[in-house]
């Protein structure tokens, strides 16, 4: 292929990553310590193996060892200052204390179980001094790996439980003093140990390692060429490259901003050289990744929390329910990238730049370990086995060819690479346990539920906006399974207790909540595709949230008609559904970008706008009237295409 598409540097990825990801702002450790670090990681992950394939521990001990190896390794990985990263700087002493402090707290549980039993309910003063050092250890380790929004959001948690008599109207409540809060964060399985970090330390790992051993295979760069091959030639190709390699990076990768920086160093570029503006370039990179995370089979792990938070579901119907609102997704941002290049006459990729189709389509069994862990959670295996059997069938299928082989090295490597992803969702996820135990002990989930209910009258439009605003909010800046359990724990209420089912109710705050990663002002996901493109950042951020219009519109539509969701419904009607919402789509796209098969004038604008969110709603009168519309703009394009021919398609 032509080396035209220059993409980023490996040093210039991570210096975006560490501005824009602070998952990924470690220290860079040579000698004992990095050997040090290094056994760490390995036995790590050695311990997840050797508990997923021999039997989870007790939830106590699983957790808190899964808590011990997390907060250790991010206190000698992760400076407290943002300018201390890289090489020279190793761990300042505090740092060594406040890693052996982790050992201490994640060895606790497994060393006095038998009295921590016996006297349940009944804290020593040793106890008390150990909880709530792991309370301010979670906090601190939080903020390293994870950044400021969610440590802030559990520290008034926290303030919360303790002021709350001090607190306005509905608000208040008895409060809980230091002993008892300490109790129920560390004692019980409802705060710090509760089940995000569960979820983190069974399920989230193993498929944490799966993305890893993926990696090895050369399976990321595969996806662009596989994307360039089948894209590449079509109008625009480049950014249609970028949101068919992103959807694919996305099942994956658990975070939007990594995402971007890897698939669009390379397709950001291209799109620019092809004559794309630099913000739009960057907006198509940032709404396709962040579509990544509402892409199932993985969804950014919140499907495995989903799981365990709705209760009585299984992981396939949560995968199935969430495929149609994937598909509108990144159907959205082919269609309105086909029109904006289209509208500016944008050309695809010659000859030259093309990969040689028959070297990618001779690799097309990289996808195999994809296809296999979706064959296999249909079949009914357990998410843990099917993640097991994931990593093994990738090693297996690896082999095919010398190029893609995983060696002893490489396996040592990916279980490394697999425990350091891990660090910072197990931060997330024992920093959103603190909210969840907050809100179960205070009630503040129905207080906050009920308040919106009041705030929006009791109606059911009003309410899901409130709860839209709610949920953007506290998604901005916040990783994917953190966003989820906070969303969930406070947004998610408001709406089941109009009699949304819960399903619907929990992928509509998912959604607002991964969308936060592109919706300006904090849309980090935008951000970092301006550092690759140059671009404006709130501009690209813009950019990208037009972009991405079926996401702000399709959440409403299934909480209305959970048709959409494969939730109650015969096959010729989801057809039918598929087929209007599809159609849908392609007029909004139209209407936003102002070109269909020609420039659309004004009135044809609204016309599609407004017929496309009457198709995409599963209603009967208003796909009809939506089909109308959609038919007369359509029409209104061919009858007048001839008086538009003297002009030029960037009019």
């Amino acid at each position: 292929m032509s080396s035209s598409h220059e993409s980023l540097s490996q040093e210039q990825q991570q210096a975006l990553l560490e501005k824009y990801d602070p998952e990924a702002g470690t220290r860079k450790l040579k000698g004992v310590l990095g050997w040090v670090v290094f056994l760490g990681l390995l036995s790590f992950s050695l311990f997840q193996l050797y508990t997923g394939v021999f039997g989870m521990l007790t939830a106590q001990l699983q957790r808190s060892i899964h808590l011990g190896f997390a907060l250790a390794l991010i206190f000698l990985l992760f400076p407290a200052r943002k300018k201390d990263r890289g090489v020279k700087h190793r761990p300042a002493w505090f740092d060594y204390i406040l890693a052996l402090t982790a050992v201490v707290v994640g060895a606790y549980w497994p060393l006095m179980i038998d009295d921590l039993v016996m006297r349940v309910g009944r804290l020593t003063d040793l106890d008390f001094y150990i909880g709530l050092a792991a309370i301010i250890l979670v906090l601190e380790a939080t903020r390293r790996a994870v950044g400021l929004p969610i440590t802030i959001i559990a520290t008034l948690f926290l303030a919360y439980a303790i002021y709350g008599p001090y607190m306005p109207g509905f608000l208040a409540h008895r409060g809980l003093d230091l002993q008892r809060l300490v109790q129920t964060m560390f004692y019980t399985t409802e705060g710090i140990l509760g089940t995000p970090l569960g979820v983190s330390s069974t399920f989230i790992f193993l498929f944490l390692l799966f993305g890893a051993f993926l990696v090895k295979t050369g399976v990321g760069q595969y996806f662009n060429d596989l994307a360039l091959s089948i894209a590449g030639k079509r109008i625009g190709g480049p950014a249609k490259v970028a949101i068919f390699s992103s959807a694919l990076q996305g099942t994956i990768s658990g975070s939007s901003v990594a995402n971007v920086v890897t698939s669009g160093s390379f397709t950001i570029p291209m799109m620019k050289k092809l004559g794309y503006k630099k913000e739009f370039a960057g907006g198509v990179e940032a709404a396709a990744s962040t579509g990544g995370q509402l892409m199932p089979p993985v969804m950014g792990a919140a499907a495995f929390l989903m799981v365990e938070f709705i209760g009585g579901i299984t992981y396939w119907e949560i995968a199935k329910a969430a495929a149609i609102p994937a598909l509108l997704y990144f159907t959205g941002i082919w269609i309105m990238t086909h029109f904006e290049a289209k509208r500016l006459g944008l050309r695809g990729l010659t000859d030259e730049e093309m990969p040689n189709r028959k070297e990618v389509l001779s690799k097309i069994y990289l996808l195999l370990p994809i296809l296999a862990v979706i064959v296999l959670l249909m079949s009914g295996m357990s998410v843990i086995r099917a993640a097991l059997w994931s990593i093994v069938i990738t090693v297996g299928v690896s082999a095919i060819r010398k190029e893609t082989r995983i060696s002893v090295k490489d396996a040592i490597e990916a279980l490394v690479d697999g425990a350091r992803t891990a660090l910072g969702v197990a931060a997330a996820t024992a920093a959103a346990g603190i909210i969840v135990g907050v809100v179960t002990k205070t009630g503040l989930g129905l207080k906050l539920a009920n308040g919106l209910l009041d705030l929006a009258g009791g109606a059911i439009i009003p309410t899901l906006m409130l709860t839209m605003l709610a949920a953007l909010v506290l998604g901005m800046g916040s990783p994917t399974t953190a966003n989820y359990v906070i969303t969930s724990t406070i947004a998610a209420p408001a709406i089941i207790l109009l009699g949304v089912p819960d399903l619907p109710a929990h992928l509509f705050v998912f959604y607002f909540g991964i969308i936060a990663d592109i919706t300006p002002p904090v849309a980090l996901a935008a951000f970092a595709a301006a550092g690759v493109s140059g671009g404006d950042p709130i501009k690209t951020g813009v950019s990208s949230s037009k972009l991405a219009i079926a996401a702000f519109i399709i959440p409403y539509m299934f909480v209305l008609s959970p048709e959409l969701l494969m939730i109650d419904t015969t096959w010729y009607y989801l057809i039918w559904v598929v087929f209007t919402a599809l159609a849908g789509m392609t007029a909004i796209g139209a209407g936003v970008i102002g070109h269909w098969f020609r420039k659309l004038l004004w009135y044809e604008r609204i016309l599609a706008l407004f017929g496309g969110i009457l198709l995409i709603y599963p209603e009967g009168v208003s796909d009809i009237i939506g089909l109308v519309m959609f038919v007369v703009v359509v029409t209104l394009q061919f009858v007048f295409k001839e008086n538009n021919k003297s002009k030029p398609l960037t009019a």
